[in-house]
């Protein structure tokens, strides 16, 4: 392959973002695209259509209208959200109408009493809906269909014995004609009244137990049971709430208009559920949102008043409406189900990424790498009673301390180990280990972070985030896959996030796309906060402060290289990289007692993979058209442990080459003459002898000089 075209394929794919388009269709708000674009469409339509459609008087008017219709399309989301349907909405809200104005202009209340009582109403009617379909378990198309009937007929009847009376009194207070008619800076009153109603219920939804509670009911109701959610009373005050705010619409509208009739709210229903839908909220419960409710809603709006400065009325707005959510139905039934399908083909973005020639590896060679035979009698620690030890950590009473994938931390007690106890319960799959001064057991998680378990086993957060990339798509604040960390000594954290863009589950798919998605994050006690130092890592993963306190050595597992970081002394700032031709992939790295480094190589290379990631098409291929237990992955079958020099010189291998004892190495930690070894696949902890090791050094007397 030619120079030129290297440098074309390098620049192709690594900087050209193909990933782009996968981030932003995993994003929540991607769902709210459409119903955007949408609206931009429809606006910018309406403007060339009707020039004058958008005049000042026009808008203030769309306002007031926008703030009622907006209500009960929010209620309507509500009750979508929870998985039902609520046909009676239209109903509920001439009713509320009615009650206000009778209020008002007959009985001559204050406006404020008069709102508590047009939303009790509004909530007494979605009560009765609540009730058979939460409460009883009714069909919630066919009782609120029944529901609306009966809500009708009761408006039908209020009107003949008070219609009149409502018509012939004008009420004299102020209060009452500014909410139909006053603004707030030009702003219409009733329209700043929504807004803050919006903003209150996308906290509600979005950020608070209840929202999440009624999204679980909407997406699998036996889950969200089994999870010790109350579905009925979910269901119940779903309803409830979409009748206070269809009655709050009401108010508004009987403020606005002074009057009544029997075509109040009339095919209302249709309107509104056109609108949910339009804004992207899903028929079958789930799926939704307040912006969702505001794009649709304004979608809905748009359309109603230009198809009005048409001409077009009556019936044939019912038709137009019927039309539009037919389509939209249609189009939301298939994105739901492909757009995870499409997801899926297009996430993984592979890149081009050419290694250097591995080192050697032949038994007979004057390699370092040679492979031997010397863990082939490492003894085994607890053997079926660990999951998943991928690091591990001994204390000055050399207890031995590991992670367990079932989201434990055990300790081994004493020399011999045999006994056993779950020293704390994390909730998640611990990874790297560390010791701080004050003999807290700092901890790399999953998901969750790095965490602190002091020796009375309270478990305390540190950081679960750091700043975000300007440039990021992805929301890189929250940490996905804490790997490994060291401690230096004026207390700060590096720690390794091994890519961004995948979970603990997932890892392989970083190594396929080899996109560069790790990073090294420094947490400071001093100031509280957490900060990415270095960034484009291939499988950030083992972090060790070197002996001078001045440096880290850190490994990129896909990238097979070990590279320094200097925090402090004249180099501070800058990285080199001190190893390249690794043969397989690096993992932790720890220190030794004569002064050097311990790393674990997870696995090793092979000439398949290695020309695979010269060849981005072909892996983006095998990610699109092959299942994903077909793809070709790293080998972690066998791999071993080398000892480094600072510099990058290696000194020795330890190998179990034919997998006797310990098949996987991830980590390892040398405490008073003996290698302990870890391994995230494996089902046990390794423990080897070393040869004229210094047999009273600890890792934790070298940082920190004793308990």
């Amino acid at each position: 392959m030619s120079t030129l075209r290297q440098r074309f394929l390098t620049a192709r794919y690594n900087i050209f973002p193909d990933h782009v388009f996968g981030e932003i269709l995993a994003k929540r708000w991607a769902d709210n695209a459409i119903p955007f674009l949408t609206l931009l469409f429809v606006g910018l339509g309406l403007l060339f259509i009707l020039p004058g459609f958008y005049t000042g008087y026009n808008l203030t008017e769309y306002g007031r209208q926008y703030a009622e219709l907006g209500l009960i399309v929010l209620g309507m989301t509500i009750v979508m959200m929870g998985g039902g349907l609520d046909l009676s909405v239209g109903s509920i809200f001439a009713i509320a109408n009615l009650v206000a104005l009778y209020c008002v202009h007959v009985l001559s209340l204050d406006p404020i009493l008069t709102l508590f009582i047009t939303m009790s109403v509004g909530a007494i009617c979605g009560a009765f809906n609540g009730f058979f379909i939460g409460i009883i378990g009714m069909r919630a198309f066919l009782t609120t269909l029944v529901t609306l009937i009966i809500y009708r007929s009761i408006v039908d009847l209020l009107l003949l014995e008070y219609a009149l009376d409502i018509s012939s009194v004008f009420p004299d207070s102020i209060l009452w004609e500014y909410i139909g008619d006053g603004d707030t800076y030009g702003v219409p009153f009733v329209l700043v009244a929504t807004a803050i109603v919006f903003v209150i219920g996308h906290l509600l939804i979005s950020r608070m137990k209840p929202g999440w509670h009624l999204t679980a009911v909407g997406g699998s109701r036996r889950s969200a049971y089994n999870a010790g959610i109350k579905v009925k009373q979910t269901i119940f005050f779903s309803y409830v709430t979409c009748g206070i705010l269809c009655s709050a619409a009401g108010f508004m509208y009987a403020a606005r208009m002074a009057s009544t009739g029997a075509e109040t709210g009339k095919g209302l229903e249709l309107t509104i559920l056109t609108a949910a839908v339009l804004g992207g909220v899903s028929l079958g419960g789930g799926r939704g949102s307040v912006p969702k409710a505001i794009f649709g809603s304004l979608i809905v709006l748009l359309l109603l008043n230009g198809l009005l400065q048409f001409g077009i009325q009556g019936g044939a707005i019912q038709l137009i409406f019927g039309i539009i959510l037919l389509l939209t139905i249609l189009i939301d039934v298939r994105w739901v189900k492909n757009r995870f399908r499409l997801l899926n083909k297009v996430y993984v973005s592979p890149t081009y990424f050419k290694l250097p020639a591995p080192a050697s590896i032949e038994a007979k060679s004057d390699s370092a790498y040679a492979v031997n035979d010397r863990l082939k009698d490492v003894s085994v620690i607890g053997l079926g009673k660990v999951e998943g030890p991928e690091d591990v950590i001994l204390d000055d009473d050399d207890n031995l301390y590991a992670g367990s994938r079932h989201g434990d931390i055990v300790r081994f007690y004493g020399k011999n180990h045999e006994k056993m106890e779950v020293f704390a319960h994390v909730g998640g799959h611990p990874l790297g280990l560390a010791w701080d001064k004050d003999y807290n057991l700092v901890a790399c998680i999953p998901d969750m972070g790095v965490i602190s378990i002091s020796q009375d086993r309270k478990v305390s957060k540190i950081t679960d985030e750091t700043n975000r990339s300007l440039t990021s798509v992805i929301d890189d604040r929250r940490l996905s896959l804490a790997d490994d960390l060291d401690i230096a000594p004026d207390g700060r954290i590096f720690f390794s996030e091994a890519t961004i863009r995948y979970r603990l589950k997932d890892w392989p798919m970083d190594c396929v796309e080899s996109r560069g998605n790790g990073r090294i994050i420094c947490y400071d006690p001093k100031t509280n906060k957490t900060k990415t130092i270095i960034r484009n890592l291939k499988f950030a993963n083992g972090v060790c402060v070197t002996k001078d306190c001045q440096s880290i050595l850190f490994a990129e597992t896909f990238g097979m290289k070990v590279s320094r970081y200097w925090f402090e002394g004249p180099k501070k700032g800058t990285t080199e990289v001190i190893m390249d031709n690794i043969p397989g992939y690096p993992d932790n790295i720890n220190r030794a007692s004569d002064g050097n480094y311990w790393l674990a190589l997870v696995g090793m290379r092979g000439p398949a993979l290695d020309l695979a990631l010269t060849l981005p098409d072909f892996r983006k291929r095998m990610s699109r058209r092959i299942n994903t237990s077909n793809w070709l992955f790293p080998n972690i079958n066998t791999g071993c442990v080398i000892k480094i020099t600072e510099n990058g010189e290696v000194l020795e291998s330890l190998w179990d080459l034919k997998a006797r004892n310990h098949p996987m190495v991830t980590s390892m930690k040398e405490h008073k003459g003996h290698l302990y070894l870890g391994g995230i696949q494996n089902n046990r902890i390794g423990k080897y002898k070393i040869p004229d090791a210094n047999k009273n050094w600890s890792g934790f007397q070298d940082y920190w000089g004793g308990k």
